[in-house]
């Protein structure tokens, strides 16, 4: 199976050459990695052009980093589909094989892993840990959510589902997560292992106002499915974080 990992950019230049590297050395001989840039001022662009593994690379003007994703998914050729941040970077050569074996171990239509959140200058520093757990249903429900940067899926399921909603803010990828696993039930694999490493600095979880409006837009994503929550759904969400904090 063809992978296509996507990632968007826009005056990413500080960061995003850790992002390519840590897939030009992956271990997964079939791989195409694009790239998906807000027309950035900085030195994003002669760095991406410095990665001879890399497919693609669109710069143009966007609607923001999920509109930049619905860009790539439409230019992607592979059968599973991954999305890496111009913060964040694969720990070791062989994640996307791992990734990969997944799929064909278990027949899934997505496979997600853990997160480590590191800090934005000395990446050894770990910040939280973020260790997802096997998914049922119902975990949604109880304030749930695989991290998104571990999140892969067959493209078929974009085809099928749609991609991020631009409506939803920051909570795009929840709301794309709650639809494909909770709402349409795609099967999913979990491997228990950290496949990605996340510099500290999420606009979500920025300022309280931010966090309040996180919590109306996670909201939303139910709404515009329509589906129901528990009354304490969208309470226990953010408060799962605290446990990444105290267990690293």
């Amino acid at each position: 199976m063809k992978l296509s990992i996507i990632t968007a950019t826009y005056n990413s230049a500080a960061t995003v050459a850790d992002t390519f590297r840590s897939v030009a050395y992956q271990t997964y001989p079939d791989i195409e990695h694009i790239v998906v840039d807000g027309k950035s001022t900085d030195d994003t662009l002669p760095i991406a052009s410095s990665f001879p593994h890399i497919k693609s690379i669109v710069s143009e003007k966007d609607n923001g980093i999920y509109d930049a994703m619905n860009k790539g998914i439409a230019l992607c050729s592979g059968d599973v589909i991954g999305i890496l941040n111009s913060d964040d970077f694969y720990p070791a050569p062989d994640i996307l094989q791992k990734v990969m074996q997944q799929f064909v171990v278990t027949g899934c239509d997505a496979v997600y892993g853990n997160l480590l959140y590191v800090d934005a200058q000395n990446v050894q520093e770990v910040k939280r840990s973020w260790k997802s757990g096997e998914y049922s249903r119902n975990s949604f429900l109880y304030g749930w959510m695989p991290p998104h940067p571990t999140f892969f899926v067959k493209k078929t399921a974009y085809e099928k589902y749609g991609g991020f909603n631009l409506q939803l803010g920051s909570a795009a990828d929840y709301e794309l997560m709650l639809r494909f696993l909770y709402k349409h039930g795609l099967q999913v694999a979990y491997l228990p292992e950290t496949i990605v490493h996340m510099r500290v600095g999420g606009v979500s979880n920025k300022t309280v106002k931010n966090r309040i409006l996180a919590n109306q837009n996670d909201r939303k994503a139910w709404e515009v499915n329509h589906l129901q929550p528990y009354f304490f759904t969208l309470y226990l969400k953010p408060l799962r974080k605290i446990t990444q904090f105290i267990f690293k």
